[in-house]
C-alpha cells in the first residue's frame, strides 16, 4: 500500500459515497487507475465492506449502553456460546472477548429500557453461563470514529 492508496482510503472512510472521478481528481490520477486501485483494495480485503453509518437517535436506537460480562464457566466452547447468543440480538451492536477481570463487551444500541429488561432475561438468565453483568449507559458520546489512521 503506498501513499495515493492511504490517501483514497482516508477519502472513502469520510465518505464512501464519492464518485471514482471525484477521488481520482483528488488524488492525482486517472478515473481508471483510481477504480483499479479501488478493485485492488477490495480484493485485498483492506476495504472489508462499504456501509451507510445512520444516526442511532433518528434510526430509533438512541440509547448507547456498554456491558461487561463475567462468564460463570471458562475456555473457548463456553465462550462461543455465549458470543453466539449474544450476536442473534438485534440490540448487540459489538461484541468482543476480552483480557481481563472480564470475559466479554458487549455495545448495546437500544430502543428503550423495556428493550433492554427483555434482553436482560434472554442474555443473562442462568443457561446463558453469566456469572455477573455490569451495565453503563452512555450518556454523552466524545468521540465515536469509525475510521483507521493510515
Amino acid at each position: 500500500m503506498d501513499g495515493i492508496d492511504r490517501k483514497l482510503l482516508n477519502l472513502m472512510q469520510r465518505d464512501a459515497s464519492r464518485t471514482n472521478i471525484d477521488m481520482a481528481d483528488e488524488v492525482g490520477l486517472s478515473p481508471s487507475s483510481c477504480l483499479r486501485r479501488m478493485q485492488r483494495l477490495r480484493k485485498s480485503g483492506v476495504i472489508d465492506r462499504i456501509v451507510a453509518i445512520l444516526n442511532p437517535s433518528k434510526a430509533g436506537r438512541g440509547i448507547k449502553a456498554l456491558v461487561t460480562v463475567e462468564l460463570k464457566l471458562h475456555g473457548e466452547q463456553h465462550m462461543r456460546r455465549f458470543l453466539d447468543i449474544a450476536c442473534t440480538e438485534e440490540a448487540v451492536a459489538q461484541a468482543y472477548a476480552v483480557t481481563g477481570e472480564t470475559d466479554v463487551v458487549l455495545m448495546l444500541r437500544l430502543r428503550d429500557m423495556e428493550e433492554f429488561d427483555a434482553l436482560c432475561d434472554r442474555l443473562f438468565r442462568d443457561q446463558t453461563n453469566v456469572a455477573r453483568f455490569f451495565t453503563m449507559i452512555v450518556i454523552r458520546t466524545a468521540k465515536e470514529e469509525t475510521a483507521i489512521r493510515l
